[in-house]
Formats: C-alpha cells, structure tokens, sequence
C-alpha cells in the first residue's frame, strides 16, 4: 500500500503540468496561426469544346433554277470544311465556315445529254441562335469561288480547246443566303441541314469562241437567269 501512495504522490503533480500546458497557448502561436495563408481555390474548369474549332464532311443535293430550256436534273455532291464556332452561353453567337464543295446537275438539250461538274470553294458568315445547347439555327451569307467546271456529255468534241472549256460560260464567283438546322446529341459531335439559294446567275452571257457557238446546254444570250440550288447534310465534330 505505500508504494501505490508514494506512486500516486509522484505522477499526481505530472499529470496536472501537462493537461495546463496542453489548455494553454502563447498569444505568438495565436498570431502565428492566424498569419498561415488559406489554400488557394482550384482553379475553374475550362467548358467543354469552347474553342469552337471543327471539322464536317456530308453529300450535296444541286439543282439549278430557270433551266427549262435544258431539261436539267439535281445530282449528288460532297463536301468537306472546316467551322469556327466558339462558346457562347448566350442566346445568339457566330458561325464562319470555309467548305470545299463538289456539285453538279445533269441537262438534256436536244440530242445533247450530260451532267457538268462544278467544283467551288465557299465562305459563309452566319449568325448562330442557339437553342439550349444541343440545337442551333443558322441564318445568313455566304459566298463562293469557282474553282473549275467540267462537263460530261456525248457531244464530240469542238476541235477548240477553248470553246471544250466550259468553265470559260460560268461566272466564277457567287453569292446568296444560306440557312439551316444542326443538332448536337453529345459531346463534340454534330449533325446538320443547311439549305443554299444563289442570288447571282451561274452563266455569263454567252458569245462565240473562235467562231465556234457555245455548247447546246449553255443557255442562250436571252436566258441566263440560272442559279445554284443546293441542299447540304453533314456529320461534323466540334473541339
């Protein structure tokens, strides 16, 4: 029984030091800790596809208006381009594209028959509405370059190298309006209509060459109001 008392007396006095010097802090460590800066937020996570860059590809329905004269048909074309069309969580944005587009339309003018080729490279500006986030509308312009025209018909050659050159009869730049539907089911992926009506006339005024008429299927001085009729369905991706 002693050495439990003399145990007890000796850490009786140890026990009670250190619960005070637990309980008690210096007003330095006070400030000190005060001082310690608080970790910096975590920084904001960038939107998905907010570069608005992309890539579409699709087939071309053409037709060309005002062509009774030649008896025309529409024809399936490609094209392949490139969009930017950056983040917007507004209801109106912007969409410029740059599309290679390979279009063409079939004739029958007297007991000429063919389809002519046409190869243009287009840039349209349009204004972009967007309807949540999975749909937009496209409103706007757009303007083409006519790279080269070829036709295949089964009318032998004039022997005129320069009169055979048909993209000599079109005039190379065109202009109209463009609009059209796209819809975004999930991630960057995209899927569209877009439906082109030119305002300028596809044919120059036809004259000669070297003596030699303009094929049959070239409309005469009297009616060259044709234009470009087109209907556009891509699959694209956005970044």
């Amino acid at each position: 029984m002693k050495l439990v008392y003399y145990f007890l007396l000796l850490i009786g006095p140890l026990t009670a030091f250190s619960q005070d010097s637990a309980m008690t802090k210096t007003p330095a460590q006070d400030s000190a800790a005060a001082k310690q800066p608080a970790p910096p937020p975590p920084p904001p996570k960038k939107p998905p596809h907010s570069l608005g860059l992309g890539i579409k590809v699709g087939l071309n329905f053409t037709n060309v208006t005002g062509t009774s004269s030649i008896s025309n048909s529409s024809e399936t074309g490609y094209q392949v381009g490139l969009f930017l069309d950056p983040q917007s969580s507004s209801l109106l944005g912007s969409r410029t594209e740059l599309v290679y587009s390979h279009q063409a339309y079939s004739f029958s003018s007297g007991t000429t028959t063919g389809t002519n080729y046409l190869n243009y490279i287009m840039l349209a500006q349009l204004m972009a509405i967007n309807i949540t986030h999975f749909v937009q509308i496209q409103i706007g312009t757009q303007i083409a370059y006519l790279l080269n025209a070829k036709s295949d018909s089964n009318k032998a050659s004039t022997g005129y190298a320069q009169a055979d050159q048909i993209l000599d009869y079109y005039n190379r730049f065109d202009f109209g309006f463009s609009g059209g539907l796209e819809v975004r089911p999930f991630m960057g992926f995209l899927v569209g209509a877009r439906y082109n009506l030119s305002l300028t006339n596809l044919y120059k005024i036809p004259t000669s060459t070297n003596g030699t008429e303009p094929p049959s299927f070239i409309p005469s001085a009297g009616d060259v109001n044709f234009k470009n009729n087109l209907l556009q369905i891509y699959l694209g991706y956005r970044f």
